[in-house]
């Protein structure tokens, strides 16, 4: 049977999916693909029709979008990272959906005015709102992490590589989190773990 087979490179979002197949792992043929013209070429756009990495080949499967993309690797490989009873498996997908949706926006708005934006054309003042209004998203995190090491308990699970996965960038752009204790303490311990540094080798 095929390996299966992840296109992207560790600078981008595909360090998430990089991150979880290194975790879950199994073996796998990783495809490097960039973000630029790369994803735009068609036989990626064969994979993936968005023109956007990561995506993930295994068998008569395709999939797109990191968050599933994990969910998948996990549920299919990654034995105890998987929650596999019904309330913490909604809660794995529960914090799957609140990162894209509550961190990832004003996080890329930061990564955008540091990264993307010509010096001459900063805005502070948009830096100033993206970081006000992660902190509220970052509270909820705070006071979920209190008196426990992950998301679902104690051992780590995919629910905490996803979130820590795509909050990958805060620490890029040296977002200051010192406010959220909670929050630094299980990120430094979701960053330190080997499958991250081998998902960065990997994927350059």
């Amino acid at each position: 049977m095929a390996k299966p087979k992840l296109y992207g490179v560790s600078g981008s979002r595909a360090i998430r999916s990089l991150w979880a197949i290194e975790e879950v792992g199994i073996e796998y043929e990783h495809v490097s693909v960039n973000f630029m013209e790369e994803s735009k070429k068609p036989e990626y756009l064969a994979v993936n029709p968005n023109g956007r990495i990561p995506a993930l080949q295994d068998g008569d499967l395709t999939l797109f979008e990191s968050m599933a993309i994990n969910l998948y690797l996990a549920k299919t490989y990654g034995g105890d990272l998987y929650a596999r009873d019904p309330a913490n498996e909604a809660l794995a997908w529960q914090w799957s959906v609140w990162v894209m949706t509550e961190i990832e926006p004003p996080q890329m708005d930061i990564v955008v005015q540091k990264f993307f934006t010509p010096e001459e054309r900063r805005s502070a003042d948009a830096i100033a709102a993206a970081e006000k209004t992660l902190a509220r998203p970052l509270k909820v995190l705070d006071d979920a992490l209190a008196n426990k090491d992950g998301l679902l308990g104690d051992a780590f699970s995919i629910a905490d590589l996803n979130v820590s996965g795509v909050m990958l960038l805060l620490s890029m752009v040296k977002f200051d989190s010192s406010a959220y204790s909670n929050v630094k303490r299980w990120a430094d311990a979701c960053y330190a773990r080997p499958s991250l540094d081998r998902a960065k080798a990997v994927g350059k």
